[in-house]
């Protein structure tokens, strides 16, 4: 057993002084290292790419995670940007209602008047009626009459102290005398009630000169409504198949899916203005 280990130490020995002496000042690789290099170069080499690969994945999730990132991220200053747009434009449209009404104060300056803001409404997408945040505490009453820049929006129907309810005209079954502006013909006005937020105007009189596009207003026969108020054009025209009643289908100015903000109309100042003003000189 010692023999044989004695002369494996040598024949390794012998080996290793024979490679030392072999590779001594060579100048090119064996045939083992070249035979080597043939089979691990082309593996070093598809490892590497493989490596490689991986490592050029990897970056590209990497970059495709933070253009997520970076989309999300605009998304987000996209839609922020898009409200505040949108935030700006209801101011605006707001400043423009609340210049006009200034301005239908100045028209109406002979009447009291009280700008309002319309905080409800019933269920549907018509203005049929609504409430606003004004009531008895700025002196409201019922049956004041309720406009805005684009024409008659209504009347109050009911009022409570700090709150009423108004009644469109496109939902009143009250009749409102009205007139052609063109010709002024004389008719009534009430709801249609079709669902499409229309008025009708009755006319009994034959020889009534009412076309198409002719534009609507409160006549001077009125009680409650002052002279002149556009309610809207006319439509189109029609006849009652069993009464034989002509009728004006109408078209209101006023725009009842966009109402914000309404002006009260207190006809009854002038009317005390007036009474007051005449009892002093038959006084005097």
């Amino acid at each position: 057993m010692n023999k044989n280990f004695k002369i494996v130490l040598v024949t390794l020995a012998v080996a290793s002084l024979g490679c030392a002496g072999f590779s001594y000042n060579r100048k090119a690789p064996t045939f083992i290292e070249n035979s080597y290099g043939y089979v691990i170069t082309p593996l070093q080499s598809f490892n590497f790419s493989v490596l490689d690969w991986f490592s050029d994945i990897s970056k590209y999730f990497k970059n495709i995670n933070n253009l997520d990132a970076e989309n999300k991220e605009l998304k987000e200053d996209l839609l922020e940007a898009r409200a505040e747009l949108n935030r700006l434009k209801l101011i605006e449209s707001e400043n423009i209602q609340l210049e006009s009404l200034v301005k239908l104060q100045q028209n109406y300056g002979q009447y009291s008047t009280i700008g309002a803001k319309v905080i409800a409404k019933d269920p549907g997408n018509w203005f049929d009626s609504f409430i606003i945040d004004k009531g008895t505490n700025y002196g409201l009453e019922k049956n004041m009459v309720v406009m805005n820049e684009d024409g008659l929006v209504g009347k109050i129907s009911e009022c409570g102290y700090n709150y009423s309810k108004v009644v469109s005209i496109i939902n009143d079954t009250d009749a409102v005398s009205a007139e052609s502006l063109r010709t002024n013909d004389i008719g009534y006005v009430v709801a249609d009630f079709s669902g499409d937020a229309k008025c009708k105007m009755q006319y009994s009189d034959k020889n009534a000169d009412i076309l198409v596009g002719d534009e609507i207003v409160t006549s001077h026969l009125s009680e409650i409504f002052p002279e002149g108020i556009s309610i809207g054009h006319v439509n189109s025209l029609t006849v009652d198949s069993q009464t034989s009643m002509q009728y004006a289908i109408i078209e209101p100015s006023v725009d009842f899916l966009k109402l914000k903000y309404v002006l009260v109309l207190d006809t009854s100042f002038e009317k005390e203005f007036i009474e007051n003003t005449t009892s002093e000189s038959e006084e005097q």
